[in-house]
C-alpha cells in the first residue's frame, strides 16, 4: 500500500486529521480530550510548531497546524503515539487507537487560512452535536472568539489579525466570519491531487519541492529543498525593507513572525508587505 505524501518545510501550513480505528471513538470522555490538548502543546513546543485552530469530534480530529521547522511527521508520530499509549493504559485495552497514519493537506496560506478556521470549528454544528460552535467545548472557536481564556497549545494572534489589529474588534468579526459559514459549500471542493489547497500556482510550487524523478503517488524518498540563506541575505540584497521581508518569507524557509523579529516588526506588517509583493507579482504577469 502506497503511503501517503509529505512535503514539509519550514513555513508550511497543514490542516492535518486523525481517525480513530474501524471508526471507532478516540475519547471516552472529556479527560481524554483534555489529555490529547496537553499532548498537543507537547508537541507543539517539542516540533517548533503553531496550531492556529483545532477541533476534537468524538471518533477524530481536526488541526491546522503550522510547522516553523520540517517536523511535521516525526511530530505527529510522537502525538498519535503517546496518546495511543495513554489511551490503552487508562482504558485497559490493547491495539491501535487511529486508523493508519494522519492525514495532512497542505494549505495556501493567504488564500484559505481564514476559511479553513472556520470549516474546522463548525464541524460539530454540521454533525448536528450542537446549534452553534460557542456550545462545543473542545475546539478552538470560543478561545478564538474571546469567550474563554486559550489553552496553551493554541495560537489565534495569527487569524484575529485577518479582521483588525484590535483584538476586540478582531474577536467580534471573527464570531460574525464563522455564524456566516453555516451551510457554505466545503473548501475540500478545491482540492488539487489530494494533496493541495490552493491555486494551481501554488500547486506548482509546492510540486517543485519534490524530487522531480519522484511520481506523486509515492512520498519521496529524499527532501530537496534550496540552501537557507540568513535573513540578513534578504536585508542586503533588496532595495527597499518591505521587499526584503517579503523575499525572505517566499523563501519557504522563514515563517511571519521570524522574519518580523529579525526586521523589528510585527508579523502583521511583514504579512503585508508580502500581499503587496505577491500583488505586483501578478500586475506583472498580467
Amino acid at each position: 500500500m502506497v503511503r501517503p505524501l509529505r512535503i514539509e518545510f519550514a513555513g508550511a501550513l497543514y490542516h492535518v486529521t486523525g481517525r480513530g480505528n474501524a471508526r471507532e471513538d478516540i475519547y471516552g470522555d472529556d479527560a481524554d480530550r483534555q489529555q490529547f490538548l496537553t499532548l498537543l502543546q507537547n508537541t507543539v513546543t517539542r516540533y517548533d510548531w503553531d496550531c492556529h485552530a483545532y477541533c476534537l469530534m468524538d471518533n477524530h480530529y481536526h488541526l491546522m497546524i503550522e510547522t516553523n521547522s520540517p517536523t511535521l511527521s516525526k511530530g505527529m508520530k510522537y502525538l498519535n503515539g503517546t496518546y495511543t499509549q495513554y489511551f490503552n493504559r487508562r482504558h485497559q485495552r490493547v491495539g491501535h487507537v487511529f486508523q493508519g497514519r494522519f492525514k495532512a493537506i497542505l494549505v495556501q496560506k493567504d488564500a484559505y487560512l481564514l476559511e479553513l478556521a472556520r470549516y474546522i470549528v463548525l464541524n460539530p454544528v454540521r454533525a448536528r452535536m450542537v446549534r452553534n460552535a460557542k456550545a462545543w467545548r473542545w475546539s478552538s472557536y470560543r478561545a478564538t472568539a474571546g469567550y474563554e481564556e486559550a489553552d496553551a497549545c493554541l495560537t489565534s494572534k495569527w487569524i484575529l489579525a485577518g479582521f483588525d489589529e484590535r483584538k476586540s474588534v478582531a474577536q467580534q468579526r471573527y464570531r460574525d466570519f464563522v455564524q456566516a459559514g453555516k451551510g457554505r459549500s466545503s473548501p475540500w471542493q478545491q482540492l488539487k491531487n489530494q494533496i493541495y489547497l490552493g491555486s494551481d500556482d501554488f500547486v506548482n510550487d509546492m510540486q517543485r519541492k519534490l524530487n522531480p524523478e519522484q511520481s506523486l503517488k509515492d512520498i519521496p524518498r529524499k527532501q530537496k529543498r534550496a540552501p537557507v540563506k540568513p535573513l540578513s541575505y534578504f536585508a542586503e540584497r533588496y532595495q527597499t525593507r518591505d521587499e526584503s521581508m517579503a523575499q525572505a518569507y517566499l523563501s519557504g524557509h522563514y515563517t511571519l513572525a521570524q522574519v518580523g523579529e529579525y526586521f523589528g516588526v510585527s508579523y502583521a506588517t511583514v504579512s503585508r508587505a508580502v500581499k503587496l509583493a505577491e500583488k505586483r507579482k501578478l500586475e506583472c504577469q498580467m
